[in-house]
């Protein structure tokens, strides 16, 4: 199954939309985890908006990156030590792949460490995208690896060990991309990924990655905006 093409303008509304159904599942008195990226932040500000009209009150966030942190802040959504000293209710982010079986590639935003963290603290993760991002195998888009500092070449090589093309991501400047813990992201290309489960527990079973875009087997719900309207998908137990 090919990704539709869509222009910039589309792709805007298709994530504004699925970003607002999502948020119709948030209840007064949740605990919600804030998502990074541009379609997720739609929802932080969905969020914001409702809390200053009165239609939802006592959420407490947990914002998934720094910048969604300030935003939420911004906003007037209370927010949750990053201690994050309770149970969150759910979760609203984006990914940047999505397949048939709810496995997601996530971390084009470089937040992938701090996402997976509330995702899995989360009793309820549900993914937010426009249709460009279901694909029938992950892998298409470079996998990030946030690893450290230290030894971080040794840590390229084994990923190329593994099949992939690395790259040390930088900002538009050239300068090195840090992340919010200060880490280095060596986005991979592996192309289609025949087991990502299997692919996952070489990459966290080694020392100096920190962390790996493959979030499998967290999400709950994808919320997926396109042409046709919208669809929310619920995973089957």
């Amino acid at each position: 199954m090919n990704s539709p093409k869509l222009t910039s303008d589309q792709q805007r509304l298709f994530k504004q939309l699925a970003a607002e159904k999502a948020v119709a599942l948030v209840q007064s008195g949740m605990t919600v985890g804030l998502g990074t990226g541009t379609t997720a932040i739609y929802a932080t500000r969905k969020i914001g908006e409702l809390l200053q009209r009165g239609e939802l009150k006592d959420i407490t966030g947990i914002a998934t990156s720094r910048q969604t942190d300030e935003e939420a802040r911004k906003l007037k959504i209370p927010m949750m030590d990053d201690s994050i000293p309770q149970a969150v209710d759910l979760t609203i982010d984006g990914a940047d792949e999505v397949d048939p079986f709810f496995e997601l590639i996530k971390g084009g935003g470089g937040a992938l460490l701090r996402e997976k963290i509330v995702a899995q603290a989360s009793a309820r993760l549900v993914i937010v995208v426009d249709e460009s991002k279901i694909c029938e195998r992950l892998g298409k888009f470079p996998l990030p690896v946030e690893v450290l500092n230290f030894g971080w070449r040794s840590q390229a090589q084994y990923v190329e060990s593994l099949g992939a093309q690395v790259s040390v991501r930088k900002h538009s400047d050239g300068t090195t991309y840090l992340t919010d813990s200060g880490n280095l992201i060596l986005d991979s290309n592996f192309g289609a990924i025949p087991d990502p489960r299997a692919l996952a527990l070489k990459l966290g079973g080694r020392a100096g990655i920190v962390e790996h875009g493959l979030f499998l087997g967290i999400a709950n719900d994808v919320i997926v905006a396109g042409e046709n309207g919208l669809r929310h998908l619920e995973r089957r137990s």
